[in-house]
């Protein structure tokens, strides 16, 4: 077990950012590889970001076109990393809340997923707390989280407490200082879901839904699950799209979902080379690109989607899924997207940049 400890850090105001101009967030230097960023937007506008660096994670903000010099919160030993494995932001209106697996041995050997928090927005951090409460069952280092409008944080990981993979979620109301017991999101009914693909989660309230690639009957598909009973139940799932992947083995790649002002769910997800866009109820898709490792975005009834042209490649941007995508960088892998309206139209796209051989992790505002 991993005790808890308070870390403290100094946030410098460093990086002024020219409206749509990439912008470096963090330099890889020998010996210092960033990975994996992640954000989110707190209801002031305010954009916070986590990333990993071999087992230390680093937090920064940025705020109204300045960036804070990104430093340590704190270590996670043998920290899941790569791959859309790495560290997890939410903020629930009064705490920053960050989530990552690690273990005594790591490699897939062991590994738990440990919530830590924020109180004064950065300078000191509290954990960590187990949020799986069996033992080990988040080795696979899969998981997301999120921030419901309520205040709660819900957290969701690719669970391997028994045989099989399956979809754990717990919750936390208290600003991510303690976690319920873990309930069963998805049990697949051939034994497991597709073992090495990222899960992602959406609360909204009393509603949470998950979106998650499954394993059935040879095909890699993408399913939502959803509970309208604020995760005492969940439902039995619907696959997305109008045609099946066939393949026999993980392809390493999940989605991300969004709201709409309505609040209609749209997911974005890859089948085999292509890059789709669908609504909730699993029937409708709309193509936007070739590539990986997509992301999205909802403003309003607007959507911000990103992708790769490969693993690493050409970093495409649609504003619309109607809009022709725009290139934004090269040499890039595993973009994400945040959005907000309040108090005003916040965006951001932050993604790993290769400069020569080393890692760089990029940001840009959206307009």
């Amino acid at each position: 077990m991993i005790k808890s400890f308070v870390f403290a850090t100094l946030l410098v105001i460093a990086t002024s950012i020219a409206a749509e101009e990439p912008f470096t967030i963090f330099e890889g230097k020998e010996g210092l590889v960033p990975k994996q960023p992640q954000a989110c937007v707190d209801s002031s506008g305010m954009v916070h970001v986590a990333f990993g660096v071999a087992d230390q994670v680093y937090y920064c903000r940025i705020d109204r076109q300045i960036c804070s010099v990104p430093e340590i919160a704190f270590r996670v030993p043998n920290m899941a990393l790569g791959m859309r494995r790495g560290p997890r932001i939410a903020h629930s209106g009064r705490a920053v809340v960050v989530t990552a697996i690690g273990g005594d041995q790591g490699k897939g050997l062991d590994g738990d997923v440990l919530a830590y928090r924020s109180l004064d927005d950065g300078k000191t951090w509290l954990g960590p707390v187990n949020v799986n409460d069996v033992e080990a069952s988040a080795r696979e280092g899969l998981h997301a989280m999120a921030a419901s409008s309520d205040g709660a944080i819900w957290c969701v990981w690719l669970d391997l407490r028994d045989k099989g993979t399956k979809l754990f979620a717990s919750k936390s109301t208290d600003h991510g200082a303690t976690w319920t017991k873990n309930v069963l999101v998805y049990r697949s009914p051939e034994g497991s879901v597709c073992e090495c693909c990222h899960p992602s989660i959406l609360a909204d309230n009393k509603s949470v839904h998950v979106l998650f690639r499954n394993s059935l009957g040879g095909n890699r598909d993408m399913y939502l699950v959803s509970s309208q009973d604020g995760g005492v139940t969940f439902g039995g799932g619907t696959r997305l799209g109008r045609n099946h992947w066939t393949l026999n083995a993980c392809p390493m790649d999940g989605g991300m979902l969004t709201l709409n002002q309505n609040g209609e769910i749209s997911t974005v997800w890859r089948r085999d080379r292509s890059i789709l866009i669908a609504e909730a109820n699993g029937k409708s898709e709309s193509y936007l690109g070739i590539g990986e490792q997509p992301w999205v975005a909802g403003q309003g009834n607007e959507f911000y989607t990103v992708w790769t042209s490969n693993r690493e490649g050409d970093l495409l941007l649609a504003r619309s899924r109607n809009s022709v995508s725009e290139k934004i960088s090269t040499n890039a892998s595993f973009p994400i997207v945040v959005a907000s309206l309040l108090p005003e139209r916040v965006a951001y796209v932050i993604w790993e940049k290769r400069i020569d051989r080393m890692i760089t992790i990029m940001g840009k505002e959206l307009r």
